[in-house]
């Protein structure tokens, strides 16, 4: 098998497990919440981070995978800054109508597309911003309600947008600057993305629930469920990292749309919850959205693929030397003993960090 046909397989593989894991999340966790009364999301997700990293541990400790250092400033800023970026979309659906929220995470693509354009010269072609558009309507018209706005509720979205679009593009920078795999880095960062959630999350719920996350009733069956949600939720973490790491933030972000769609199709088959020919037409369209997004996405690798492999070596060197400091997959970096430590990440990355 061919390096790129086996690439192509691990992508599919990776996208398999992030929509199959997601969708099986989202039913584990709606009957801990609608049937048994567990409203503590945040809590949980702390949970699920901190399951996690211990199944990393043993995993590593089997050796199933080498661990590798990263520069401590750069893995705890980074685990910070995706613990707090959960923490705010749990915020954000409290504070915010469920129309709103929705809203919240379809505006996630375009920032991260402008962000992607202005920090790293990423350059998407009208196909690909024409088939995301397209999806987002489609998912804007099967899911998005009541819109309600307040003050506090819409600072604490434009917070939860950019937290989640530098962590996304993050996760895919550090990943491949520093050349460490999704299992490597999500090791790494997982206990400081968990201690900032099992410090907040009680406090969070309790704002969000008025209830008491330790004073709950924990009965075999809501213990039994919070395991196998967080069983579920190591393939969750581990996949994000992966489609994250192998394709593109804006690549992930449509996966979640499928999921939504998928997750609202599950509720109407087997769930029978109310549906109308708006949900079913605004999931065609997005589907349809994220058709012409793959199909321009592959037409595009396909002919930078064919271009690369055209180019005379004497060119290819010359391209390759004057490639920007973040292009696009597979550009080159100086062999360096440094390479590891934060300040060799590139000045964009590390004025998210840093505000420099």
């Amino acid at each position: 098998m061919s390096d790129g046909a086996g690439s192509r397989m691990g992508v599919a593989g990776a996208l398999s497990l992030s929509v199959t894991s997601s969708v099986a999340i989202v039913i584990c966790n709606k009957y801990l919440i609608s049937t048994l009364g567990f409203f503590f999301a945040t809590t949980l997700t702390s949970w699920h981070l901190m399951v996690t990293f211990f199944t990393l541990y043993v995993a590593q400790r089997l050796r199933f995978f080498e661990p590798k250092p990263i520069d401590a400033r750069t893995v705890i800023s980074f685990g910070l800054l995706n613990g707090i970026s959960i923490g705010l979309l749990n915020l954000c659906l409290g504070f915010n109508s469920v129309g709103f929220y929705q809203m919240t995470k379809l505006a996630i693509i375009p920032f991260t597309v402008v962000l992607e354009t202005i920090f790293l010269n990423k350059k998407f072609s009208q196909s690909i911003k024409a088939s995301l558009m397209v999806l987002l309507v489609g998912v804007g018209i099967a899911s998005v309600t009541d819109l309600q706005l307040n003050l506090l509720g819409s600072i604490i979205a434009a917070l939860t947008i950019a937290a989640t679009c530098v962590g996304q593009i993050l996760t895919n920078q550090i990943q491949r600057r520093l050349k460490v795999s999704s299992t490597q880095l999500l090791y790494q960062s997982s206990p400081y993305q968990s201690a900032v959630l099992l410090v907040t999350g009680p406090f969070v719920d309790k704002l969000l629930t008025k209830r008491d996350v330790f004073a709950f009733n924990y009965t075999v069956e809501v213990v039994a469920f919070i395991a196998l949600s967080c069983s579920i939720a190591v393939c969750v973490n581990f996949s994000t990292f992966l489609v994250i790491g192998t394709t593109s933030p804006v690549t992930y972000q449509v996966l979640g749309h499928l999921k939504t769609c998928l997750v609202l199709s599950f509720g109407y088959i087997i769930l029978k919850d109310p549906f109308s020919a708006r949900n079913v037409a605004g999931i065609l369209i997005a589907i349809f959205g994220m058709g012409l997004y793959s199909y321009y996405s592959v037409a595009e690798s396909r002919k930078k693929t064919e271009a690369a492999i055209s180019l005379p070596v004497a060119a290819q060197m010359i391209e390759k030397d004057s490639a920007p400091l973040l292009g696009a997959k597979g550009s080159p970096r100086p062999e360096n003993k440094s390479e590891d430590s934060f300040d060799y990440m590139p000045r964009t990355a590390k004025s998210a960090f840093t505000g420099r």
